[in-house]
């Protein structure tokens, strides 16, 4: 049996804070990798001007190709429409029947997980991973297995305002990224 983690997100850009959860994750839960998932549209977000799907995916190719045990699962990118975790996690499950699934999310999201699609019967299917956020705890009526990371704060958020400002941002961001977003002029101010 393969153990799998997975980070879902817009990685909008990816940056060192998705790779130090991957890795700590990794090393912590002894999982055989962990497959980074670029989504569509994922259904709580409101930030409307999205990079470009293919973009994204080559950021995020960028930003883990240097380990062993990252890879690239587009599965949500191919589906069109909203990316929700169940429907997800249903298709990985037929093509992947003998691997257990560990869905790493950030403890800002834990505390909404009775609201996602399907929840009961996503329960059953996978496993979730809490990873600490300054600010948030991890509590929830479901089971959750906390993983303690050193603190990263940083977002893609908070990156993608430094670039439109046209301020560092070294060490935040791998530098693959950082020159494909420069190449590629991308998060820059209208």
């Amino acid at each position: 049996m393969k153990h799998v983690g997975i980070i879902g997100g817009t990685f909008d850009p990816p940056h060192n804070g998705h790779l130090l959860i991957a890795n700590e994750v990794l090393h912590a839960l002894k999982l055989d990798e962990i497959w980074f998932m670029p989504n569509h549209i994922p259904p709580h977000k409101t930030y409307s001007n999205l990079t470009d799907s293919k973009q994204r995916a080559s950021m995020v190719s960028l930003a883990i190709e240097d380990h062993p045990n990252f890879s690239v699962q587009s599965i949500e990118l191919e589906r069109k429409g909203p990316s929700y975790t169940y429907e997800t996690i249903l298709q990985l499950k037929q093509k992947y029947d003998h691997t257990n699934f560990y869905f790493i999310i950030g403890g800002d999201m834990v505390e909404f997980l009775p609201k996602w699609h399907k929840i009961e019967e996503l329960v059953n299917l996978i496993s979730f991973v809490g990873v600490k956020r300054p600010g948030f705890t991890i509590n929830s009526p479901y089971k959750v297995i906390e993983v303690e990371i050193p603190q990263f704060d940083v977002s893609s958020s908070m990156i993608r305002e430094r670039l439109a400002k046209k301020e560092s941002t070294k060490y935040l961001l791998p530098d693959k990224v950082r020159n494909f977003i420069e190449e590629n002029h991308l998060y820059e101010a209208e």
